[in-house]
C-alpha cells in the first residue's frame, strides 16, 4: 500500500472514529495520528489476535482502522479522567 493511501486511510479512520466516539472530528492532524495509530491497534487486534477477516482488502483495512481508532480514543478518555 502506498504512503499516500495509508495517510488517506488514516485520516478517514481517525475522522470516522472521532465522529463515532466523540460526535465530532478532532482536526486534520489529530485525525491522521488517531487513524494511523488506530489502524495498527485495529489490525493487530482483529487479524493477529482474533483472526477476523470480513471482506478482504481495502474495506477490511478501513473498518479495522476505525475500530482501532475508537479503541484508542476510549483509552485516551480513560487516561484523561
Amino acid at each position: 500500500m502506498g504512503l499516500i493511501l495509508t495517510i488517506v486511510i488514516g485520516i478517514v479512520a481517525g475522522y470516522l472514529g472521532s465522529l463515532i466516539f466523540k460526535g465530532s472530528g478532532s482536526g486534520l492532524l489529530l485525525n491522521l495520528i488517531i487513524g494511523l495509530v488506530g489502524s495498527f491497534i485495529g489490525g493487530w487486534l482483529m487479524v493477529d489476535v482474533l483472526h477476523v477477516t470480513l471482506f478482504g482488502g481495502l474495506l477490511d483495512t478501513i473498518l479495522f482502522a476505525v475500530i482501532g481508532s475508537i479503541i484508542l480514543l476510549w483509552i485516551i478518555s480513560l487516561i484523561r479522567k
